[in-house]
Parts: structure tokens; C-alpha cells; sequence
């Protein structure tokens, strides 16, 4: 298969590209060249930017397929199609289950509404984007590959929370990282909570696998394959990095939200299984599943993920992007448990 990848140095594409590589596709990427020593000899990679409308480097050119991995802008898949409809067989966009209007309803598929855009022409919307913003372009995005390649031919993957090796947002890497230092850990909820990932690599290597099928349709691209609570992930983590030396507290999320510790950023990766944010880990994936979607042990993930964290520089791992600090938890865990004892 002669495959596009547009981008290729994020997070996804260097594993879509060993990924294709080693199932004898022929592979290309379309990227500002910022990063040119990143690819084997053996990868094309054409230079320009969608974001200055410079596409010439992929005029005239036939591939199989064309995966898409950053788009966040409706006007950057409209004028790639521009030179591209009719030359690929196959578009395949990188989306987001922020692209979903609400969190609040557990079990929704991908025919529940998308968050709409509210400005008057969604177009004129240029880089950076507002936070807010992100899910309505996205599900703009999604809407012009239909329009211009043709529902047949476009597959939509709407990715949750993206962890394993090479993520630079710390989200999921907070928890192999606290568990292999072990002592007293602070957890949120009492355990019950849902939650929902996909490993990087079998997000990459599925959305090759979709392309070589030429699937079309949408996909909530998140797992595991059954349901996952907030003990067992961490539980599991524990064990995927040989954790021995610690004991976790589970600090309810009442107290929790009472002392301004949230979700997500503070406790990465959990969010309270009730409330606005009740579905938010209980999507269904079942079409996912159905499309070839499998998933890697947690424990694997986790292991991977702290060997990759332990080759960062120390400066970086110094400063991480989301969690607790030691610091913090530590003076959380000692209020709560005297709270307790008074009690």
C-alpha cells in the first residue's frame, strides 16, 4: 500500500510509521520538515504547510490511502482535498471524543450529538485555537472530510485519552511514575470509579490496519475491551512496574473536591463516575471492537511507559506536566487521615 500520512512527528505517527513499515507499505508524510531526522531512510517526506495553504509537495501525487493525525482546522481538510481528492483511495481522520456535545449520559455510541460550532463561519478559524473550540472544529473537521472525499471513503476515529511512550502531556504517566516510587499514595474515589485509554500504539497500528481495509464509518477509538475502575487500573499499573513499596489511600472524591483537588489534572486520568461527567468514561466502543480495535495489557503499558519516562532528561521528569506533587499529597494525605481519626 502506498500510504500519506499527514504529520507523522507527533504523538501518533512515528508508530504508524514503523507500524506500516513493517507490514511492507510504502510510506510518505507530509509535514513542515521541522524534525527531518526522525524517519528511516526509507520514508518520503514531503514539506509544506496546511496552515499557509502550502500543498504543492503533494500536487499530481497517487496514494492508496491518507491518514490524517492533526487537523484541528475545517479549512486545513478542505484545501488538502484540494489536491488530494481523487488521488487517494482513502481518508482516514484522527478526531476526538471531545468532539461529543456532553459527557454526561454512560453508554453513548458515535450517533450521539457533537459539539457545534457557535461563530458564523467555521472557515475563518485559524491556529491557535481557543480551548473551547477544540471539540466543535474537530466535529467540523470531521463533517468536510464527508463533504469532500465521500462518507464511503472516509473512516472518522475519535480517540480518548492517548497514553504509552512518547506522551508529552503526563495524563497517564503520573500513575506508573508515583506507583514505582511508592510510599503513601493518594487515590481518588473509593475505587469504583470508570475509566477509559487507549495505548498510543494500538490506536497507530489499528488506524493502518483500517486504512489496508478501507473501512468507512466512525469509531470511538478507546479501551479496554471491558469495563475498567479506578482500583484495577491501579492495581494493575502497580504491578506493571514492579511496585512493592506502596499503600493506597482512597481519599473520597467529596473531600477531595472540598480541598480544590480535581480531576484530571490533579488525579490525572480519573474523573468522577457521576454528574456531567457520568459517560465521559463509559463510551461505547463496540463498533471499535468489531473494526479490529484490540488493546495491550494495562500492566504493559505502564511498564513501557516508566522506561520511556526514565530516558527523559531530569530537568523534564523534574517538572511534570499534571499531578500531585510529593509535596502536596503528602500534606493532603496527613489532613485527611487526621480528619478521619477525629471523625
Amino acid at each position: 500500500m502506498r500510504l500519506l500520512i499527514l504529520g507523522g512527528t507527533g504523538f501518533i505517527g512515528p508508530h504508524q510509521v514503523r507500524y506500516a513499515l513493517g507490514r511492507g507499505h510504502k510510506v510518505t508524510v507530509f509535514n513542515r520538515g521541522r524534525r527531518p531526522d526522525d524517519f528511516p531512510p526509507e520514508v518520503e517526506e514531503l514539506v509544506g504547510d496546511r496552515n499557509t495553504g502550502d500543498l504543492k509537495s503533494l500536487e499530481g501525487r497517487i496514494w492508496d490511502a491518507c491518514i490524517d493525525n492533526p487537523t484541528t482546522l475545517p479549512f486545513w481538510v478542505r484545501d488538502a482535498a484540494k489536491v488530494l481528492k481523487g488521488n487517494v483511495g482513502h481518508y482516514l481522520f484522527v478526531s476526538t471524543l471531545s468532539a461529543y456535545a456532553r459527557n454526561d449520559t454512560p453508554g453513548e455510541d458515535e450517533a450521539a450529538p457533537t459539539a457545534p460550532y457557535a461563530g458564523t463561519d467555521v472557515m475563518v478559524e485559524r491556529q491557535p485555537v481557543k480551548p473551547e473550540l477544540y471539540g466543535p472544529l474537530k466535529a467540523a473537521s470531521e463533517v468536510e472530510a464527508r463533504r469532500q472525499f465521500g462518507a464511503g471513503k472516509v473512516a472518522v476515529v475519535r480517540p480518548g485519552l492517548i497514553v504509552g511512550p512518547g506522551d508529552e502531556t503526563d495524563r497517564f504517566t503520573y500513575w506508573p511514575v508515583r506507583m514505582a516510587r511508592g510510599g503513601e499514595v493518594l487515590a481518588p474515589g473509593n475505587g469504583t470509579d470508570p475509566l477509559q485509554y487507549i495505548d498510543v500504539r494500538d490506536l497507530a497500528e489499528w488506524t493502518v490496519r483500517l486504512a489496508e481495509q478501507k473501512a468507512a464509518g466512525t469509531f470511538n477509538a478507546i479501551g479496554p475491551a471491558g469495563v475498567l475502575e479506578t482500583r484495577a487500573m491501579i492495581n494493575a499499573v502497580g504491578k506493571g512496574v514492579g511496585a512493592r513499596q506502596a499503600r493506597v489511600y482512597w481519599v473520597p472524591a467529596t473531600w477531595l473536591a472540598q480541598k480544590q483537588v480535581s480531576g484530571w489534572s490533579d488525579l490525572p486520568l480519573w474523573l468522577p463516575g457521576q454528574g456531567p461527567t457520568a459517560g465521559f468514561h463509559r463510551r461505547n466502543h463496540a463498533a471499535a471492537i468489531r473494526a479490529g480495535l484490540t488493546f495491550r495489557p494495562l500492566e504493559e503499558t505502564a511498564r513501557d511507559t516508566l522506561a520511556w519516562w526514565n530516558t527523559l532528561p531530569q530537568e523534564r521528569r523534574a517538572r511534570p506536566k499534571t499531578g500531585l506533587t510529593p509535596e502536596r499529597e503528602a500534606a493532603l494525605l496527613a489532613e485527611w487521615k487526621a480528619e478521619k481519626a477525629k471523625a
